[in-house]
């Protein structure tokens, strides 16, 4: 049940990233021939926006059909966390070609003056508010997907994440480089689009920065959230054969699946036959539970709890059960 859910909200994601990649297409075309109509700094950043966003979704298609392959002997906790790294790669893509872009334009603005036609400015501003309204409309797209999926709780998607991010700055940013196109018409200041330059490359740099950080965090073994390891040690707590739960570990190995490793002491009189049997019902009954928990690991110990807090990798002792 859980696995068919995932699937339709990957097809759902996946059509929301088909209409950002087909939206920034068109987009970044006509930013850019009408920049370089206009002579317009702004505009050309902007440009250069659209076309980071286009090969971001790119990145984004690829996460979302290769991190449902089935674990293998090679990657036997799954591909999961490939959808981590792309969108690492999405968030480059956005501080290199976006970002670093628009800062080039604004300072090359700066250096060598623009050209200044009214009738280039009017076409620009025309690109730019079709721009506005197709990006507008991708956006509205990607928050209503995210809303039917929890609010919040659908932004964990890696790839919805980056598309909310890239459409918000598109428009932000579709709206800084009018303004600044307007201000300069009106004024022959190319100040103005230089500024505006420098605004939209300093939001990208900003947008690459949160997305990266939370893609690394997601990559190097973030954890499952508050809530579900509460749930998990509460349910073995309840298992009357655990005295104990002496620690919990887990470790989220793709969007919906994660890595459970628990040590826990076992009330006294079972022999070696029982203590197998109880860790595989446990086992099942926490996979029914919690259907995050994709692989459990339990390690029967008893040890002060002290010790036992230590990581199951440091001490490498009595091979989950």
């Amino acid at each position: 049940m859980s696995g068919t859910s995932s699937n339709s909200k990957d097809r759902k994601t996946r059509i929301t990233v088909l209409v950002a990649l087909a939206a920034n297409l068109l987009i970044a075309a006509a930013k850019a021939v009408g920049g370089l109509f206009a002579g317009s700094p702004a505009l050309l950043s902007e440009a250069a926006h659209s076309v980071a966003d286009s090969l971001n979704e790119v990145f984004l298609l690829a996460a979302l059909r290769r991190s449902r392959r089935p674990a293998d002997k090679r990657h036997p906790f799954g591909y999961g966390k490939e959808r981590f790294f792309w969108s690492l790669l999405a968030a480059v893509g956005i501080f290199v070609m976006g970002g670093c872009f628009s800062v080039f334009q604004g300072a090359e603005a700066l250096k060598n003056g623009a050209e200044e036609k009214l009738s280039g400015y009017v076409a620009g501003l025309i690109v730019l508010g079709v721009s506005f309204l197709a990006e507008g409309v991708s956006l509205l797209r990607a928050l209503h997907q995210v809303r039917r999926q929890g609010g919040r709780d659908g932004l964990r998607d890696p790839a919805l994440r980056t598309v909310v991010a890239e459409d918000g700055t598109a428009v932000l940013g579709v709206t800084l480089a009018a303004i600044g196109m307007v201000l300069h018409m009106i004024t022959g200041q190319v100040v103005y689009e230089a500024s505006a330059s420098f605004a939209i490359g300093a939001l990208l740099v900003y947008v690459a920065y949160r997305l990266g950080r939370e893609a690394r965090d997601q990559l190097i073994g973030e954890s499952t959230d508050p809530e579900t390891a509460d749930r998990i040690r509460s349910l073995l707590a309840e298992q009357p054969e655990i005295d104990s739960v002496e620690a919990l570990f887990t470790m989220k190995t793709g969007l919906d699946t994660a890595l459970v490793a628990a040590r826990v002491d076992l009330v006294p009189g079972l022999d070696s036959e029982q203590v197998e049997e109880v860790a595989v019902r446990i086992k099942r009954s926490l996979a029914e539970d919690v259907s995050e928990a994709d692989q459990i690991f339990l390690d029967i110990t008893d040890r002060p709890a002290e010790e036992a807090r230590e990581s199951p990798a440091a001490t490498g002792e009595r091979g989950g059960a």
